[in-house]
Order: structure tokens, then C-alpha cells, then sequence
């Protein structure tokens, strides 16, 4: 095995390919040219989806196949392309299985535009007891749950919706390890550096660039959304502009995008992720999808002052969010190898350098249209 592999730490594109060639990831049908991303590949949707009843965990005794049998409402073909509703629920088997080593795990997330869509989507294992995590020496495939939440989507055989990412060893993930990267290089381009269980991260409300929202709020019961589609959708049919500063009260059940204030570096030998924030801080989920690739917001990726876009939404009750309030944390962790093209670096990267950023389906926002 290589010995990239062997080393703690993410594995970088090369090591992921590596574990292709190798057979420890199987891919059903060829990759994708851009499959392979600096530190995770992008998984594919298999030909069927499977609309079920509610979502599950198959546990500890059952492959997700043997506790999809009663689940099952509707059996869907992908091939040609299918509306996936809200509201409801889908399994669909995915197109790459794994075939992992001791001493290699994997954890999976939405995709940054899968996230910005609203479209809650997590990846299953058989015999998991928890999502979007995969244990070391995992052998078997790999299911996505889908769950559009704002807006129904068009999905098809090979849509890809979620990414996943491998560990060699145990995560080196620390603090002292985020203060001497920020020592280093600064990791936010202005403020007060906050470092407490991950880098601190604050929400914009007084707008990033004068006469822009300081965000979008989701209309309900907007068109379909082709998931495969670049920039084929007017923002003004499916968003909202939010105009008003300094605070922003949060609808129960309503979806918005943020910004926030800083902006964020990666360095090319660092992956990070956005961690669940702490639920007593505040009524609200924020950050779907979690994953920062190394290069993002840093000049190796010719990114620099890139931007965290926040994906809120409130729980049961209205919740105040007031300009500057502390709204996620990323914790960073170092790549076995560097990799060979950082985000950004050719490979089709839709956020470098961004703002306040819809999802790449939408044609840009003209300030002036409100």
C-alpha cells in the first residue's frame, strides 16, 4: 500500500486515486474526469431511487437492502432523470462501493451546491449506526438519503449530490494545531482570531459590499431544480433578497443563505470542515455542507478572500441572529501528502474567491433588480 496511506492524516487526490486503482473504492462505471477532488471524491447516483416511508439507520444487524424491504413505497428509475419532491424521503443506492483497509475510515457531507439547494442528504452504510460515517475496514455500498426541503430537484443516474472524504488513522484535529497554522499565515483575513473546540467563524448582516443583501431567503413552492444544470436559473424565482441590516429574525422552517464576516484560508496541506455548533448558543442549524478543500480562500488557489456561505435554518422557534454572532467553527487537519492541484487550481472550483454566493445552478444576481 502506499505509503501516503500509511501516514495520519486526510488522504489528498493522488492517494484517492490510488484507492481506486487499487480496488479499495469500486466504482460501477468509469470516473468522472473532476470526480476526484483535492481531498474527496464526489459520489455518483445509481440508476434506481427508492422512495420510502421515513428515514432509518439499518443498525448493527441489518444491511441497509434487508431494512429497505417493507420501507419501500415507489421504486424510481434515474436513468433518464426523476423529480425527487419535498417533503419526502429516497434511498438510492450510489454508484461507488468500498472496500476499506485497517486503519482507513471515510465521513461523508453534502456537496457545497447540494447544501445551497437545501436538499438534505446523507450518506448510509450497511450495519451503520450513525451517518455520513463509514469505519475503518468497511466493506460493502453505499447509500444516499435524499430529502429536498425548499425546492424539488431533477436528479439523474450520476448526479452528484454528496462527497466523501478518508482518514489514515485516528483525526489529528486540535486546537494547538489551528493556533500554530494561524501563526504560520493568518487563517482569517481580519478580526479577532477565536480558537475554542474549532476557528470561530461570524455571521454578516451588515453586508459584505455596500448595496448587496446580506443574504437570501428560500421562496416556497418555486420551480423545479435540475441539479445537473450551471446556471440556467433567474435568483429572483427562487430567492428572496434580504435587505435589512445588523440583525435578522429567523423563520421556523424557512431557509436562508449567509455570509460570513471573515474570510476563510485553507492551506494547500490542510483540509478543514465546519462542526455542528452548539444547539444552547441558539435555535438554528447552520452549514450542510461541511467540507473545506486545501487551497480554498488562499493564493495557492488564486482564492484570496473567500468567504464561509452559511446555510441557516431555524428550528421550533423564531430566533434572533444579530451581526458578528458566532455562528460555526471550522477545525483543520493536515493531509498525509500535499496534493497535486489545490481548490481552485483547474478543477472547475464554482466558490473560490466567493461572497455571499448562491448555488452554481443560478445565473449571478444584478444588484438593482430588487
Amino acid at each position: 500500500m502506499n505509503e501516503n496511506l500509511l501516514k495520519p492524516g486526510i488522504l489528498p487526490a493522488a492517494a484517492i486515486s490510488t484507492l481506486c486503482d487499487q480496488g479499495i473504492i469500486k466504482l460501477a462505471h468509469k470516473a468522472d474526469a473532476d470526480q476526484v477532488q483535492p481531498a474527496s471524491l464526489d459520489l455518483r447516483l445509481g440508476p434506481t431511487a427508492y422512495r420510502v416511508r421515513a428515514s432509518f439507520l439499518p443498525g448493527p444487524k441489518q444491511t441497509v437492502a434487508e431494512r429497505l424491504k417493507g420501507l419501500v413505497l415507489h421504486e424510481m428509475d434515474l436513468a433518464g432523470g426523476t423529480v425527487l419532491e419535498t417533503g419526502c424521503v429516497y434511498i438510492v443506492p450510489l454508484l461507488e462501493s468500498l472496500k476499506l483497509p485497517k486503519g482507513i475510515s471515510a465521513a461523508a457531507n453534502p456537496k457545497s451546491s447540494t447544501g445551497r439547494l437545501d436538499i438534505f442528504t446523507r450518506v448510509i452504510t450497511d450495519y451503520a449506526q450513525e451517518f455520513d460515517k463509514v469505519a475503518e475496514g468497511y466493506e460493502g455500498p453505499l447509500y444516499a438519503e435524499i430529502s429536498p426541503r425548499t425546492f424539488p430537484i431533477l436528479a439523474r443516474q450520476g448526479s452528484r449530490l454528496s462527497q466523501i472524504r478518508f482518514r489514515s488513522g485516528a483525526s489529528l484535529a486540535t486546537d494547538d494545531l489551528i493556533r500554530a497554522l494561524h501563526n504560520k499565515e493568518p487563517l482569517i483575513t481580519e478580526g479577532e482570531v477565536n480558537i475554542d473546540g474549532g476557528l470561530a467563524l461570524s455571521v454578516d448582516l451588515s453586508g459584505i459590499k455596500q448595496n448587496e443583501p446580506i443574504g437570501f431567503r428560500a421562496k416556497r413552492h418555486s420551480a423545479l431544480v435540475d441539479v445537473d444544470k450551471k446556471a440556467a436559473l433567474e435568483v429572483l424565482d427562487y430567492w428572496e433578497p434580504i435587505w435589512q441590516k445588523a440583525s435578522l429574525i429567523l423563520d421556523p422552517d424557512q431557509f436562508y443563505i449567509l455570509a460570513s464576516r471573515e474570510a476563510v484560508r485553507i492551506p494547500p496541506t490542510h483540509a478543514a470542515e465546519m462542526v455542528p455548533y452548539n444547539p444552547l448558543v441558539g435555535e438554528f442549524r447552520v452549514h450542510y455542507a461541511g467540507f473545506f478543500d486545501p487551497g480554498f480562500g488562499h493564493a495557492s488557489g488564486h482564492g484570496e478572500g473567500a468567504r464561509a456561505v452559511l446555510e441557516v435554518r431555524s428550528h421550533e422557534v423564531p430566533f434572533i441572529l444579530e451581526d458578528a454572532q458566532i455562528i460555526g467553527r471550522l477545525v483543520y487537519e493536515p493531509l498525509t501528502a500535499a496534493p497535486e492541484v489545490v481548490y481552485g487550481g483547474g478543477l472547475g472550483s464554482n466558490y473560490q474567491k466567493q461572497g455571499l454566493k448562491l448555488s452554481k445552478h443560478f445565473k449571478p444576481y444584478i444588484v438593482g433588480t430588487h
